[in-house]
């Protein structure tokens, strides 16, 4: 049972007056939301990551997608793991290109 909506997309930058625009195009998709175990996320924070957030969804579903929205909320997908059907996405909220 999927409980939760996300949006999956990529960012699409464009150049426009010499200036680059950067927008995202978004599908919407169903998901389940996870917990993110306790050795994930001290693995994700030796490498640097806040993993935050899990979201379970049909491997047909997944696009190479870089980015999550939830709740009005962005997250980079910082992982990907394939179960069979499904995959999980692991994201984090912060976006290294932008520190």
């Amino acid at each position: 049972m999927w409980r939760e909506v996300i949006l999956l997309g990529n960012s699409v930058e464009t150049m426009e007056y010499g200036e680059v625009i950067r927008t995202v195009e978004y599908r919407k998709v169903y998901a389940n939301k996870k917990s993110i175990r306790q050795s994930e996320f001290y693995q994700g924070a030796s490498a640097g990551l806040k993993p935050e957030l899990v979201f379970e969804i049909r491997s047909v579903e997944f696009d190479n997608d870089e980015i999550v929205k939830h709740n009005e909320k962005e997250y980079t997908i910082i992982r990907t793991y394939k179960t069979g059907e499904k995959m999980e996405l692991t994201v984090s909220s912060h976006r290294g290109s932008e520190v």
